[in-house]
């Protein structure tokens, strides 16, 4: 039993990968012939930064110790994924 539940755990994090640089354009470079693949991989590990902000978020609201602690690493993270995105874009 324990063997399911570990592969089931990997496909989760390979769906994840994979859902996140479908989001951030994988196929963009790909189109086109001048674009940049370092885009693409900057806006996974974005999205993963999100990610972990949002599990923060989502563990203050379920945990019924350090809720103080999960809401502001949440925030905290959330504030440092938008930073980079403005970042990544040129707007900073």
């Amino acid at each position: 039993m324990q063997k399911s539940s570990t592969i089931l755990a990997g496909i989760k994090y390979v769906y994840l990968v994979f859902f996140f640089a479908l989001l951030s354009g994988m196929f963009y470079p790909i189109i086109e012939q001048n674009a940049n693949a370092n885009e693409v991989v900057a806006g996974v590990l974005i999205l993963f930064v999100g990610l972990g902000g949002a599990l923060c978020l989502y563990k203050f609201s379920i945990s019924e110790k350090r809720q103080k602690t999960y809401l502001i690493a949440g925030f905290v993270i959330l504030t440092v994924a938008l930073f980079l995105v403005f970042s990544i874009s040129g707007r900073i």
